[in-house]
């Protein structure tokens, strides 16, 4: 694993593209680049994982030293991406790496450029980023409330099934219903779940944390799982052999999550349900992954 925390995002997913890609859906591609080079010192407004990326990147910041990279990985071509790069400059973003793949999926540049995480707008890209075992998620958009900016602090909540660990229990409680599912957790609590598809990420985000001195980091993880008692056992000692550390993890029995992603005040939220992603998305940006068994 890198020493670096790689993440990266579409040029969809950090700016607001909205008007010029409805341009490009209904006049074609040509109306979509002559727009873009004539707004091209129009600067765009943020999108749904910029406010992610700020805090992100103002890590290096706090530990004065380069310890998180941001890419951009873009289906523009360079000739429309410089509309973008301009929008980066005008926001001080420090990115200076990007792929523009003129209309062609950029999945393929992610192992190159040694990513931990994708972010994307287009769910067929986050796909193919998954099944090159990248923790990959495609940003909901939504009018959310108002993004808390004013501290340093990035809260990252993640799901557990299909997310941080696999489907396996998943695919129980599918196939058999709730009861079947928590029997097989409560017999099986002592057996350690497969790793997820964001298992990765999440240590990436301790080695970074522990960048910082004890109760200094400004990164603060939560669990945020459906599961209740007894099924909450497994996913503990789970962690534990993992040597993993989540800051807060709610166990919620099936109630709603998305009271407790707005009192948690998470920047980025990661589910795989898409109901989940739903009912979150018009409050905190939300990542929908599209792994395991309810995705298939």
């Amino acid at each position: 694993m890198s020493s670096t925390l790689t993440v990266a995002i579409s040029s969809t997913a950090l700016f607001d593209l909205s008007a010029s890609n409805d341009l490009y859906i209904e006049q074609g591609l040509e109306a979509y680049r002559r727009y873009q080079i004539a707004h091209e010192d129009s600067i765009l407004e943020p999108g749904d994982g910029f406010y992610l990326v700020e805090k992100l990147l103002n890590i290096n910041k706090l530990l004065s030293k380069p310890k998180v990279e941001v890419i951009l990985l873009s289906r523009n071509s360079a000739d429309t991406g410089l509309r973008v790069f301009n929008s980066v400059k005008a926001h001080g973003l420090d990115i200076t790496r990007a792929a523009f793949c003129g209309g062609e999926s950029p999945y393929r540049y992610i192992n190159a450029f040694g990513c931990d995480l994708f972010l994307s707008t287009y769910d067929e890209d986050v796909r193919q980023a998954l099944e090159q075992d990248v923790a990959a998620a495609m940003l909901f958009g939504g009018h959310r409330e108002q993004v808390n900016t004013e501290d340093n602090l990035l809260r990252l909540a993640f799901d557990g099934d299909s997310v941080l660990f696999s489907d396996e229990a998943e695919q129980v409680y599918q196939a058999d219903g709730l009861a079947a599912f928590s029997e097989s957790e409560l017999n099986q609590a002592q057996k350690p779940l497969g790793g997820g598809p964001f298992k990765a990420f999440l240590g990436a985000l301790q080695s970074l944390q522990q960048e910082f001195p004890e109760g200094e980091s400004p990164i603060r993880t939560a669990l945020v799982t459906a599961r209740g008692a007894p099924a909450h056992e497994r996913v503990i000692r789970t962690l534990r052999d993992w040597d993993i550390r989540l800051d807060e993890s709610m166990f919620l029995g099936g109630m709603d999550k998305t009271e407790f992603l707005r009192a948690f005040q998470a920047d980025i939220f990661f589910d795989d349900q898409t109901g989940h992603c739903e009912r979150a998305a018009p409050h905190v940006a939300t990542g929908h992954v599209p792994h395991g068994v309810a995705n298939t």
